[in-house]
């Protein structure tokens, strides 16, 4: 059986934790009936989950394939199957396939360089990266964490955020939200204008998440610093449908987001 053929094939996933992030997304923490992971991914690969009968729909896959104990996803409240999806309890089952997509180039082109990450509203494609860079850490460089949200209640992973990322050394994590809030000290502003302030080397390689808004004006700010589009690369999970490209809704010009992508070089758009 080729890959392609073995990703088309639904696996059993037992949910055995619930985790609420913020007001409209849960994080689900899922394994296979017999224990451990339900199958072996890349970070920025995405996994399609079903509940039978409902639909089915491609999530990325935010914990780190350094964790072979489980797989999570983090899911926003947004439409039918994740209103069915958030109403899952400890021990409920779906249907897993993958893993679909390209993987960010840990192994290859994003060794030894030093890291920004860029993330708006949702962090989850990049979790599972910046979680398997912190386990190789040996083999990256410095890694610097532009994360911005609506409101402070809107930072998904936010208490993994302040207790494990923020005090390790090499990590320096910047946290923006859109406006002011009470009970919230931090900065105050959209991510493209706090690219500006931070101010981050051009020597760095991006690797950006967000709303298509945040992502055109987040790379017009990354221009204005210096960097050049191969500096940087971003996932398009988003408009991926059935993952194997033969469904032809995820074209974007000559590419095929499921078969090129979902994580691209900005040069490569």
């Amino acid at each position: 059986m080729s890959k392609v053929e073995e990703t088309l094939i639904p696996k059993i996933g037992v949910v055995t934790e619930v985790r609420v992030d913020t007001p409209d997304v849960k994080t689900f923490r899922v394994v296979a009936p017999e224990g451990g992971k339900v199958f072996e991914h890349m970070p920025g690969q995405c996994a399609m989950l079903s509940i039978p009968g409902v639909g089915e729909a491609m999530f990325s896959i935010t914990s780190s394939p350094t964790n072979k104990e489980f797989m999570e996803f983090s899911i926003k409240k947004c439409g039918c199957l994740t209103e069915w999806l958030h109403q899952m309890d400890v021990g409920q089952m779906v249907t897993v396939r993958g893993p679909y997509g390209k993987c960010f180039p840990v192994e290859t082109e994003l060794k030894g360089k030093n890291l920004l990450f860029i993330a708006g509203i949702g962090l989850a494609p990049l979790r599972s990266v910046i979680n398997y860079c912190r386990h190789y850490r040996d083999n990256y460089g410095t890694i610097d964490i532009i994360y911005g949200s609506r409101s402070k209640d809107d930072l998904v992973d936010y208490e993994e955020i302040q207790e494990e990322w923020c005090k390790e050394a090499g990590i320096n994590v910047h946290l923006t939200i859109d406006r002011e809030q009470e009970g919230w000290d931090g900065h105050v502003g959209f991510v493209p204008n706090y690219v500006k302030e931070v101010n981050p080397d051009i020597s760095k390689t991006v690797l950006m998440c967000g709303p298509p808004i945040m992502i055109k004006f987040t790379l017009q700010a990354l221009e204005e610093l210096g960097f050049k589009k191969d500096q940087v690369y971003t996932t398009m999970e988003l408009r991926m449908k059935c993952g194997v490209g033969k469904c032809g809704r995820c074209n974007i010009g000559d590419k095929y987001v499921c078969k090129d992508g979902p994580v691209f070089r900005f040069d490569e758009l």
